[in-house]
């Protein structure tokens, strides 16, 4: 099994190279995803939250109010460490299950925005950075999710810097371009990691890709 670390900026495009990866025949484990499913009606970490947070954190429909929630947290770091305590546990827990479920001879890509932040670069044989200046994160941001420049700002402030993440990658996938030319680059970093994972193969080091800024 080979164990890809998969980050990136917000408005990076992580999500278009996880996608691409999929189609290519690795394990994909979503840590976003697995985030929502360990909050969903009825869980232990639902309750967890609401108890945390009160029941105003609720949708009328039983739901956990991720949007509202997260406006919240994000801008009182003591809350949002506490939500994290409660949820990052679980969300381990649960990616760990789902990597053991995938087989000797996966490639296994977890997908995790926060892999700077979090210190986690050393739990993955490589680690790969989407890479984006910044103002094509800003107008991303602003573009498709319909954030005002002081909010897309906030957002990319909020999370490790640039030089942060560049600083942990074996591989950097640069998508500042188009999406062909993410596709050429996709193509390549899958025929990397299935030579990695070939019996016998001995790490030798970052492998840094040539458009590493």
């Amino acid at each position: 099994m080979l164990r890809v670390g998969l980050t990136g900026g917000i408005g990076a495009g992580k999500s278009e190279v996880s996608r691409r990866l999929a189609a290519q025949g690795a394990v994909v484990l979503d840590a976003d995803a697995v985030a929502r499913e360990v909050v969903e009606p009825g869980t232990p970490g639902l309750a967890e939250v609401v108890a945390a947070f009160g029941p105003g954190v609720l949708l009328p429909d039983g739901r956990l109010d991720r949007a509202g929630l997260g406006e919240t947290v994000f801008a009182d770091p003591a809350r949002r460490a506490r939500l994290n305590a409660i949820v990052h546990p679980r969300v381990a827990e649960r990616m760990h299950e789902l990597e053991q479920a995938a087989g000797q001879a996966a490639i296994v890509v977890h997908d995790v925005p926060l892999i700077t932040e979090n210190s986690l670069a050393g739990n993955y044989d490589v680690v790969v950075v989407v890479d984006a200046a910044r103002r094509i994160q800003a107008d991303r941001l602003i573009r498709h999710r319909g954030m005002t420049s002081e909010q897309a700002s906030a957002r990319i402030d909020a999370q490790a810097s640039r030089a942060e993440r560049l600083a942990i990658a074996g591989i950097v996938i640069d998508n500042s371009g188009s999406l062909g030319e993410l596709d050429r680059q996709v193509g390549e970093l899958w025929t990397e990691l299935r030579r990695m994972v070939q019996p016998g193969h001995e790490p030798d080091g970052p492998e840094q890709d040539d458009h590493r800024p």
